[in-house]
């Protein structure tokens, strides 16, 4: 590819030294055409527009920077003719200083580049017969209408070459190229076209001269406006169609036209609708799921007899709760945790199990069949065998290339920015930075933790809890709800301002790092932000899971965090309610403000320059002047939107089996995320450059490692944070003989048998509360299940029996989920091939022609040549030995 780059490119490289011989654009004036998608003649179709501001109307740079700006651009169109393509300029409508320079690309230089480029073009209609599908008549409710963006038609393709043009489909030469190919391959040639050369090294590229102001734009035009057809014949309004049929909010349940979405911005965009789409439409059955446990919950939390037992004035009515901090908590009534005992039997059911153990597979599914659907997808658009471009260095990158080096492959000097010991002290450096903003985060979290800690304390003093006290808030505003709630509200608050601060370190510590292709760049961003956003936004999570009153000793031997915080104790139900909480308040909450800043930014921006160009109303506007008030795509794309989808997997797969409608939840908000993100590129955005992609690239293995992670977490929820397995324990072992008194199974007598019996006049002066004892009872109840032998046993307060079968129980869960959920995953994995048979009886029909119509012709010319040259040798031999006589 190098090579061939060489021989097409490197001929016309170099910058022209006398003025004189510089090629110029052509100079027209807009013709009142606003719909007009061709240059003045109306036959030459643009391409791509590069927009600058006349260097002679500047007032901000100095005369003599000016001068060589206007120079540089000079000589860069200068070049762009001599590579073939052919620029018009003409002067903006509403703003004398800017100039538009309109870019076609004649035939002969599409073709050239095209087979550079190896762009897969048609060969022949596809032949092999294909069998409906059995659900074709369900899903055909829901495509959009086949008369109004028509199915694209498939063909077998093959790289281009101009050699072999009269084997290709080509049925109109000037639609042979769509726009989107048209657009790729002159970005392709204003990446490559140099403009200057200093040092020796040259510089070059339509990036680099936009990061240095030297344009002020550059974007393939959009074919129409969104509100209405073109009134150009010749225009297909395919935008107009995309507004209409995709992006309008009236198609939320319908069906994306992917082939139409790829067909006018390109593969990488049409990949990222392709995979959120098929995310979404998995979750529909992980939601149905997620709902039917919620449900069974719901309609089975009367019948739960532990909660009952809380409830019953005449067993949690007689228990009486230890303090849950020092010397300011008085003693409590079990019967406070009334409703957050029925609450928690929603969430803490047998439902919740089954809900693990099927998100468990279901994820399995979901990236299996991602596989194939991509692998079609591959196919269907011409990506199978997609060979990178030769990636053009970063101009951040080229501007540091300061040291010689030998490269080893071309045994040639070439230019770098650091040395070998230079590169290890940057790598070095950018870890420690990033480990230090990790433990920021983390710091973060600790702070939020001794908020709980502190704020509890001041709860408990004036939310008053007297034993014989009826107020009715009190059943539902405890001192854990408050606050649980307000910490949070404040961890979703600083976890979104900590977003904002993160995504700027990850990208200066990734600029410092100076990655040489634009390739790198992304995947080292990705990288370090899905590590930021991981454990900004999970962080909470975990502790509220794994490590809140897990380590809290008991009443008469309390752990105090930091010498001061008595540590942070559960509910008596344990913290999954807890948890449940937390993960309603991030995931909805951040689906919200995603959305409303997503919508709400890039419109502010456009309203603005509407406003600020008041003449538009006035005046008749191109189209490309359209475009250029509307909001630049970004350096980075489509970033940002697969990072907000990933980390919302990782809610709805890591912490499921606690918040059983969390899938709902992510359902809706995909269905409104498709359609904005949909109406933001066709509305707010110019049509971004179309680009190759194979897949969704670094996402994949993330979304991997998650699957495999979330069996784990799901697992040691239902086991350590839950209270299932303790209940389980009961039933089976501890109801009956010999530990238990009851005859049959049975969960009564569950509540008394869990909260461990404490003596109060054990208490240590330095957690004695303040408040004076009620009754002649001298116990109280721990509030945590920590399962220890009560006052008086010859093991007073070290954990009995029951402890330990609960600890066994919990292990046992753990490696038998595990182990079976990974078992069943492994099958599922080895069951569903990657590839269907389907599409690899295309790319074997592919294959075959590709070999009988390009290279068995090739062959037959090389016969018929050879047998002319041999028939040529035999008579020059024939004459050379004959003798004279003859």
């Amino acid at each position: 590819l190098v090579l061939e780059l060489n021989k097409v490119i490197i001929p016309t490289y170099g910058t022209v030294p006398d003025q004189q011989n510089l090629h110029a654009p052509e100079w027209v004036a807009f013709d009142d055409k606003p719909d007009s998608l061709f240059f003045k003649d109306g036959k030459r179709r643009i391409d791509f527009v590069l927009v600058y501001e006349d260097e002679s109307k500047k007032i901000t740079h100095k005369r003599s920077d000016r001068k060589k700006q206007k120079r540089k651009r000079q000589v860069y169109e200068s070049n762009l003719i001599n590579n073939g393509l052919q620029l018009e300029a003409t002067r903006s409508v509403l703003d004398e200083k800017l100039i538009f320079v309109k870019v076609h690309a004649p035939w002969d230089v599409l073709c050239t580049y095209a087979e550079v480029m190896h762009i897969k073009l048609p060969l022949q209609h596809n032949d092999l017969k294909t069998r409906d599908s059995a659900f074709n008549w369900f899903s055909r409710l829901f495509r959009v209408d086949e008369n109004i963006i028509k199915p694209e038609q498939e063909f077998f393709t093959a790289p281009f070459q101009k050699e072999h043009l009269s084997n290709f489909y080509i049925h109109d030469k000037d639609t042979f190229f769509n726009p989107a190919t048209r657009s790729r391959i002159v970005h392709f040639i204003l990446s490559r076209v140099e403009y200057a050369t200093k040092n020796n090294v040259k510089k070059f590229g339509i990036n680099k001269l936009l990061d240095t102001g030297i344009y002020k734009a550059a974007f393939p035009l959009h074919d129409s406006g969104f509100r209405h057809l073109s009134t150009d014949p010749n225009c297909p309004s395919e935008r107009y169609l995309l507004y209409r049929e995709w992006a309008h909010p009236k198609n939320i349940f319908k069906l994306q036209p992917l082939d139409f979405i790829r067909k006018y911005y390109g593969e990488k965009i049409g990949i990222y609708f392709a995979w959120l789409g098929f995310y979404t439409n998995m979750l529909t059955v992980a939601a149905l799921v997620g709902v039917g446990c919620f449900l069974y919950g719901y309609l089975t939390k009367d019948n739960c007899t532990w909660s009952q037992e809380v409830c019953d004035p005449n067993i949690g009515g007689n228990i009486i709760m230890c303090p849950q901090c020092d010397k300011v908590c008085t003693y409590w009534n079990l019967t406070i945790t009334c409703e957050s005992s029925k609450k928690l039997c929603i969430f803490d059911s047998f439902g919740t199990l089954v809900f693990a153990v099927f998100m468990g597979i279901w994820v399995t599914f979901f990236l299996e069949f991602w596989k194939r659907r991509q692998a079609e997808l591959e196919y269907e658009w011409d990506t199978v065998e997609y060979l990178e471009q030769e990636e053009q260095v970063r101009p951040e990158y080229e501007a540091r290339c300061t040291h010689t080096v030998m490269n080893e492959i071309t045994q040639q000097e070439e230019h770098v920015p650091y040395t070998a010991c230079g590169k290890c002290v940057r790598m070095a450096f950018c870890t420690s930075a990033i480990l230090f903003w990790i433990l920021l985060i983390i710091a973060s979290v600790v702070g939020i933790i001794v908020y709980r800690l502190s704020v509890f304390l001041v709860f408990s003093a004036t939310l008053s809890q007297h034993i014989s006290g009826t107020e009715a808030i009190r059943k539902y505003l405890t001192p854990q709800t408050a606050t649980s709630i307000t910490a949070s509200l404040i961890s979703f608050v600083v976890i979104m301002i900590l977003n904002i601060v993160y995504e700027k370190v990850a990208i200066l510590i990734t600029d410092f790092e100076l990655p040489r292709t634009q390739t790198d760049y992304e995947n080292s961003l990705t990288t370090k932000m899905f590590l930021f956003q991981f454990v900004n936004y999970y962080s909470s999570c975990f502790y509220i899971a794994f490590f809140k009153g897990k380590f809290v000793g008991h009443p008469g031997n309390p752990v105090y965090w930091l010498g001061k915080y008595r540590n942070e104790e559960c509910d008596p139900g344990g913290c999954l309610l807890e948890l449940t909480t937390q993960l309603a308040i991030i995931v909805g909450g951040k689906a919200i403000w995603n959305n409303i800043q997503e919508v709400l930014f890039p419109l502010v921006k456009n309203l603005i320059g509407r406003y600020s160009a008041a003449a538009r109303s006035e005046k008749v506007v191109p189209q490309w002047e359209h475009d250029y008030h509307l909001q630049p795509i970004g350096k980075l794309g489509l970033f940002y939107e697969y990072l907000e989808m990933v980390i919302q997997f990782g809610f709805v797969t890591l912490f499921v089996a606690s918040f059983p409608l969390a899938p709902l939840l992510a359902l809706i908000n995909n269905m409104l995320e498709i359609r904005l993100d949909a109406w933001k590129l066709t509305t707010q955005f110019r049509r971004m450059v179309p680009q190759k992609a194979q897949d969704i690239g670094a996402w994949q293995p993330i979304l991997q490692g998650i699957a495999i992670l979330a069996v784990v977490t799901n697992a040691m929820i239902i086991a350590f944070t839950s209270d299932m397995i303790p209940r389980l324990v009961y039933y089976w072992s501890f109801s009956v003989p010999p530990y238990g008194s009851h005859s049959n199974h049975t969960m009564k007598g569950y509540i008394n048998s869990t909260l461990s019996v404490f003596n109060i006049s054990d208490f240590k002066n330095a957690s004695k509360p303040f408040s004076p004892w009620l009754g002649n009872q001298t116990t109280c109840r721990q509030v945590y299940r920590d399962l220890r032998y009560p006052p008086g046993h010859q093991h007073q307060y070290e954990h009995n029996i029951y402890y330990w079968h609960v600890i066994a129980a919990k292990l046992a869960f753990i490696i038998v989920m595990e182990h079976v959920i990974y078992f069943v995953k492994f099958i599922i994995s080895y069951v569903i091939p990657d590839v269907s048979q389907k599409t690899k009886s295309k790319v074997k029909r592919e294959k075959y022609l590709t070999q009988k119509l390009l290279h068995e012709n090739d062959l037959k010319v090389v016969k018929k040549n050879m047998g002319k040259i041999a028939d040529k040798i035999i008579k020059g031999a024939d004459s050379t030995f004959r003798p004279k006589a003859e």
